[in-house]
C-alpha cells in the first residue's frame, strides 16, 4: 500500500476503446513487467493476477518506462536520491529515467489512460513509497520520476496492491461499469 490518499484527478477528456459489442473500456498505463514482461533491472517480469483482473474490464496499455529511456535489462539496480537516479556501481541514470517518463506520459496521452498502475517501490514507477538511495532496502514516502510526471499531468497512479482502488476509481469516476 502506497499510504497516499490522492491518487490524482481523472480529466473529463478521457477517451475510451471499446469492445465488439461496443461497450467502453477505459484504458489503463501498466508497468509492463506487471504482465509479465521481462523488462525489470533483474531481467525477469512479476505476472500479477490483480493486474490481469483490471484486463477483463479494461484496456491495459503496457509501459516500461527504463525501457523507453534507453536502459538495458537486466541492468545494475537503481535507486532515486533527491531529483537524481543513480545505480548501485554510482553511475547518473536520470537522464534515462526522464526521458522514459516523458514517453510514458505521451503514450498515456495518447491512448487516453484514465490512471496508471505501476510498480511499487521503483525509483520509476513507484508511489507513495520508493528506496531512499543508499541501495540498503529502506523505503522512504516519495515517488518514482514517471509516477511524479503522470500525477504532475492528472494521470491518478497506483500500485499493484491497489487494483481495487483503481477499478472503483475508473467504475466510478471515469463513468464505466
Amino acid at each position: 500500500m502506497s499510504g497516499r490518499s490522492d491518487h490524482g484527478t481523472v480529466d473529463a477528456g478521457q477517451r475510451y476503446t471499446e469492445d465488439q459489442t461496443g461497450r467502453k473500456r477505459p484504458c489503463i498505463l501498466v508497468s509492463a513487467c506487471l504482465l509479465g514482461v521481462s523488462c525489470r533491472y533483474n531481467g525477469k517480469g512479476e505476472l500479477h493476477e490483480g493486474v490481469l483482473r483490471l484486463g477483463q474490464e479494461a484496456t491495459l496499455i503496457p509501459v516500461c518506462p527504463e525501457i523507453y529511456g534507453g536502459l538495458a535489462t537486466p541492468r545494475d539496480p537503481a535507486e532515486r536520491k533527491g531529483d537524481q537516479v543513480l545505480t548501485d556501481k554510482g553511475a547518473d541514470v536520470t537522464a534515462q529515467y526522464r526521458k522514459g517518463a516523458e514517453a510514458a506520459l505521451h503514450l498515456a496521452r495518447l491512448s487516453g489512460c484514465c490512471c496508471a498502475v505501476l510498480k511499487e517501490r521503483s525509483p520509476s514507477c513507484g508511489c507513495g513509497q520508493i528506496y531512499d538511495g543508499t541501495h540498503t532496502r529502506t523505503l522512504i514516502p516519495g515517488s518514482g520520476v514517471t509516477a511524479e510526471l503522470l500525477l504532475q499531468h492528472g494521470i491518478p497512479v497506483f500500485g499493484e496492491s491497489e487494483t481495487e482502488q483503481c477499478q472503483i476509481l475508473y467504475t466510478e469516476k471515469c463513468k464505466i461499469g
